[in-house]
């Protein structure tokens, strides 16, 4: 795995380490305990949630996934869902030997998020809107401006980033008690690496007091590293990541790459993990799936995109069950207190500006958006990796239907729109349909998905919703 690694500050950083390896030393499962933690240190070991790629052979209905579901039935084996055809009586896929099948996706969903990445020219990105209610894909669009065609939904390459911090905040609720409300000082900081400093307790550096709300809506990073290191045992961050499926096969209708997770022994990378610095990577599908299971108050759904699959003759040979697969993976009020942490990012933090018009009106008027974003840069490449998934609304509104929504969009150094723009205009494209006042459809041509996009934004653009390095590594 690639490491975007800084350098500490050579004085500050041996003397804050070696104080937290003495405060918080490592488990005999390769974690940290956290400061009531007793076991013995071994260094040698490290704990991952650690998936294989996927082998290429053909899915079976005995294949294992996340939350206990069965895996891509074997009759489904060679859908290929990087050529959708779309009109307006629905969606269908080829299958091989001429098959076909018909998918859930909604025509206008896919069509606006096959015109918005394309009209962007963005080097890569994807989409993912899944209804929580059935567990019905709604849209699945992959976009690759040169080189060949890959479906992006499926791939796990990208790194998790502040996504991550939803399992740190899950974790931090279902093994702590706390919750939205929890406070937490730090020194400030910490928005492009995480020094050991950084995480050492002192009232005359801290200064600045947030809630968990806050954290997770500005993507604090030091208040995840600290309440981590110092509350979170390894394996609780580990049980909460594998209850949101790390390290295992999305339950779906075709394979897809699993997300992976190390939990680093040395204290410092752990913390930084819990953050969202490194050690983990992240689908969109997976990202998809996760903002579903806060959707439905912490039960996980199957997700499908097949509804029904004919062969060459027109035999069907497949009908999805009449009834969602569903398992709880987490107490309701668990969901329910993440949820309202990431109604922050939208409301006061790092999608405050995406979500409002130049005037500072809400696009979304009256639908209140769970969401995080994430955002990472490499300075080997120059790429922009930026993240955003929710689910709304997240307060009920009368005959308004939920959805979550997974958006990734990766920039060159030159860029147009993020991931938290996507999704901003695809949920006001799904909530137009409903007839929701105050909500208009964006303006992006359907015909072709093709318009001229606006002039590139460079990394110093005034108007950036989040600022970033040049080359130093930069995660919210």
């Amino acid at each position: 795995m690639r490491r975007w690694i800084l350098g500490l500050s050579a004085a500050a950083g041996c003397v804050a380490l070696l104080y937290l390896v003495r405060k918080y030393p490592v488990s005999r499962t390769g974690g940290l305990l956290g400061a009531s933690g007793s076991d013995q240190v071994d260094e040698s070991s490290v704990s991952h949630v650690a998936p294989t790629s996927p082998d290429g052979k053909a899915p079976r209905e005995t294949n294992a996934s996340a939350a206990g579901f069965p895996g891509a039935p074997s009759v489904l084996a060679g859908l290929d869902l990087m050529h959708i055809a779309v009109d307006d009586e629905g969606t269908t896929a080829p299958l091989p030997n001429q098959g076909v099948a018909r998918l859930t996706l909604d025509p206008e969903l896919q069509r606006t998020a096959n015109a918005l990445l394309a009209s962007r020219r963005l080097p890569l990105a994807a989409v993912v809107m899944v209804d929580p209610t059935t567990g019905h894909v709604l849209a699945y669009a992959s976009h690759v401006e040169s080189g060949p065609a890959r479906d992006l939904c499926a791939e796990a390459n990208a790194p998790a980033a502040s996504i991550f911090k939803i399992v740190t905040g899950t974790a931090l609720v279902d093994a702590e008690g706390l919750g939205p409300d929890a406070r937490e000082c730090y020194a400030g900081g910490g928005m492009q690496r995480i020094h050991a400093i950084d995480l050492e307790d002192n009232p005359r550096r801290d200064r600045w007091c947030t809630t968990l709300s806050d954290a997770m809506g500005r993507s604090i990073n030091p208040v995840f590293a600290r309440l981590a290191l110092r509350r979170l045992k390894p394996k609780s961050l580990e049980d909460a990541a594998l209850a949101y499926g790390f390290g295992q096969k999305v339950p779906f209708d075709v394979d897809v790459q699993p997300s992976s997770l190390e939990v680093p022994p040395e204290p410092l990378e752990y913390a930084r993990t819990a953050a969202g610095f490194f050690h983990s990577t992240l689908s969109p599908m997976q990202a998809a799936a996760i903002s579903t299971t806060l959707a439905r108050s912490g039960e996980a759904v199957r997700l499908r995109i097949v509804r029904e699959a004919m062969d060459g003759e027109g035999k069907s040979i497949y009908a999805e069950p009449e009834k969602p697969s569903l398992r709880r993976i987490m107490k309701p009020e668990t969901a329910q207190a993440v949820a309202t942490m990431m109604e922050h990012t939208v409301t006061e933090g790092t999608s405050f500006r995406a979500f409002r018009d130049g005037a500072g009106r809400p696009f979304l008027r009256g639908i209140a958006v769970a969401g995080k974003t994430g955002t990472l840069s490499d300075p080997e490449t120059g790429r922009l990796y930026t993240w955003f998934t929710g689910f709304a609304p997240s307060r009920p509104v009368d005959n308004v239907k939920p959805v979550a929504i997974a958006t990734l969009v990766v920039n060159d150094p030159q860029w147009s729109i993020k991931a938290n723009v996507v999704a901003r205009e695809m949920l006001r494209t799904y909530f137009a349909q409903q007839n929701v006042e105050h909500i208009s459809r964006p303006g992006v041509a359907l015909s072709n998905g093709s318009r001229r996009p606006p002039k590139a934004r460079t990394k110093h653009a005034a108007a950036r919703p989040e600022p970033r390095a040049q080359t130093r590594l930069t995660l919210r």
